[in-house]
């Protein structure tokens, strides 16, 4: 006996089927107006499920990662500073670092990228099923530091289990706490062991991380394993941020 279309989407509910549901009327009215075979419609009603549920897996892994927009590499001004490794950051966008565990520190002036290349990376990252966690380093290092032990291994956790975790604008603010350094080795360190990449952008020359982490040997040691299988990328040139500061300033003048 077949079921009405009340039974049929209380069935759909039930089976947790919503892609199917959302697109159910519209394609029996294809179906029956092209006079379309069973299979051909089934097999349609199916992949409106496959790609509700992809699209929803996609999202999640998004809000998951932390990232605050989903920048790419198409929207980046490769003309304003025509020196940025260009070829280095479409291959890293290419994500085979991932899959043979390395790393890459992007190293360069404020303003010119290097946040925009790791958050087109880490979102590229997502869309293709990595687990993927994007830090602002001062950030997570305060909120590290305010924890209790039991806390701070929670929030360690799943920093350690991520495919790729992208830690931005490390030593933005020049000096860090002990604790934060500790949780920099501790992350760099247990990462490097379990083969899973990090992708670092930071203003700050890595001959000069020993004065910031004011610890040389500590230094010496997270660079010894974050350089050992990784891309250096060194970005110079002039800030977008001041550009479009100035782009502001023109069309408004009047605006102090």
């Amino acid at each position: 006996m077949s079921m009405t279309m009340i039974e049929i989407e209380r069935a759909l509910r039930e089976l947790r089927l919503s892609g199917i549901r959302a697109t159910l009327d519209t394609r029996i009215l294809q179906a029956q107006a092209n006079q379309e075979p069973f299979l051909d419609t089934f097999s349609m009603v199916l992949q409106d499920e496959l790609d509700r549920r992809r699209s929803s897996l996609m999202e999640r892994r998004y809000h998951k990662s932390g990232l605050d927009e989903r920048a790419t590499l198409t929207d980046f001004d490769w003309h304003f500073n025509p020196k940025l490794p260009r070829q280095a950051c479409f291959e890293l966008h290419t994500l085979k670092f991932i899959a043979e565990g390395q790393n890459a520190l992007i190293i360069g002036k404020p303003g010119t990228g290097k946040s925009h290349i790791a958050k087109a990376v880490a979102y590229q990252a997502t869309l293709q099923g990595h687990d993927v966690r994007y830090l602002e380093a001062d950030s997570i290092f305060a909120r590290y530091a305010l924890g209790s032990g039991a806390d701070q291994e929670r929030q360690l956790r799943p920093l350690l289990n991520a495919d790729l975790v992208v830690l931005d604008d490390l030593f933005l603010a020049r000096r860090i706490s002990d604790s934060a350094g500790e949780l920099l080795q501790t992350l760099i360190h247990q990462r490097y062991k379990l083969r899973r990449s990090i992708v670092v952008t930071s203003n700050r020359v890595v001959q000069d991380w020993g004065k910031y982490l004011g610890d040389n040997t500590m230094a010496t040691t997270i660079l010894d394993r974050l350089m050992h299988r990784s891309h250096l990328l060194e970005f110079e040139g002039k800030s977008y941020r001041l550009k479009e500061a100035a782009t502001r300033l023109a069309q408004n003048p009047s605006v102090n």
